[in-house]
């Protein structure tokens, strides 16, 4: 399945600034960032489930926030982008 996960994290301490860096690396494991506190991510179930925990156990909910949409496929049919592209195509394989 396709998601894309946002998050805002306070970083008006010093804690807030390594729970956005904590947060990020999270999401750099499942997927691609496409935006600043934005990433698609392409996971099964599973690992939907543990992208969430893990994030969970990462932020404040008191000071901080995620939100996990569903992306609908055919993607195509209901993405519309404009600007600049993300690097690579997160469904393709990645050939190093």
């Amino acid at each position: 399945m396709e998601i894309l996960v946002t998050y805002d994290v306070s970083t008006a301490d010093s804690a807030g600034r390594r729970r956005l860096r904590r947060v990020a690396k999270v999401c750099e494991g499942y997927g691609q960032r496409v935006q600043q506190s934005v990433f698609e991510c392409v996971v099964n179930p599973g690992e939907y489930e543990l992208l969430k925990h893990r994030l969970e156990q990462e932020i404040d909910p008191a000071q901080d926030s995620l939100r996990f949409y569903r992306l609908q496929a055919p993607r195509e049919r209901y993405l519309l982008t404009m600007g600049q592209e993300p690097e690579f195509d997160i469904r393709e394989p990645l050939v190093l």
